[in-house]
């Protein structure tokens, strides 16, 4: 009976409070300013235009239990009412969240929580984060390539509550991002301009396009194109709907100038 008492007043309230990111029974105070939040991502709303700056999530020290109303040092569970404030308590982010089917961890090499289960994910350490295992061997390492902003929207890819998606090149942006950049039909990488995905299909459509469009006699002259997925140069014939590299058969090329030639002195 006291076993099933004492269970009921850490389970009082869960999912019920919280703010519009989180479902979690306590408010933060913010050891940059002092002020109190709902968390780390309300602070960093509310200050994002006047006083911009975030909020250290490490350095939390105090929080305000949402049950009782009590202020006290970061912990699961409240000292005054006994509820749990959080039913995932990471002590090191000093993370708070009800909602336990998000299946949160805290990976040591990100230094931070990630959601979907520890057993479903492992850390790329070139890379510097956390990838889903299906990925293992199978995607194109950059250095650090969560560690800077979408190049869509600008928003930093690393601790992003949006999914993010690898492109084949390697470097990373927001699912719908790069979803909503597909529909526009654009599928270069916006970093480094090499194809967003496998474009085989596209390439083939595009060869019989190319066959069934003959150029008038005074445009049947070659020019240099340089190739932006393999990085190798071709001398091809003039098309108007495309040049094909005649290295890895890419169209996505562009015009330049013929390689540079040694002179023997």
């Amino acid at each position: 009976m006291e076993a099933a008492a004492s269970e009921h007043r850490l389970q009082f309230g869960s999912m019920v409070y919280g703010c519009e990111h989180y479902r979690r029974r306590c408010k933060i105070r913010a050891p940059c300013c002092g002020e109190v939040f709902g968390c780390r991502h309300c602070h960093n709303e509310a200050t994002a235009k006047d006083d911009r700056h975030e909020l250290p999530r490490h350095e939390v020290k105090r929080v305000i239990c949402l049950v009782c109303d009590t202020e006290q040092p970061a912990a699961k569970v409240c000292s005054n009412c006994g509820v749990n404030m959080g039913e995932y308590f990471c002590d090191v982010c000093k993370f708070y969240d009800d909602d336990t089917e998000k299946q949160q961890f805290h990976c040591d090499d990100c230094g931070i929580c990630r959601v979907g289960g520890r057993e479903n994910y492992f850390h790329c350490q070139k890379c510097g984060s956390c990838y889903v295992n299906s990925l293992r061997d199978r995607h194109m390492c950059v250095e650090n390539s969560m560690k800077h902003q979408c190049p869509i929207c600008c928003e930093y890819l690393f601790d992003s509550l949006r999914e993010t998606r690898i492109l084949d090149c390697g470097h990373t942006m927001h699912f719908e991002c790069f979803r909503e950049m597909i529909q526009h039909n654009q599928y270069i990488c916006p970093i480094c301009y090499k194809s967003a995905l496998n474009m085989t299909p596209e390439w083939r459509n595009l060869d019989e396009e190319v066959a069934a469009t003959i150029m008038p006699e005074d445009y049947r002259y070659k020019v240099w194109i340089f190739c932006n997925d393999c990085h190798k140069t071709s001398e091809v014939y003039f098309h108007v709907l495309g040049h094909k590299c005649n290295q890895c058969k890419s169209y996505n090329t562009r015009t330049t100038g013929p390689p540079a030639t040694t002179v023997a002195q």
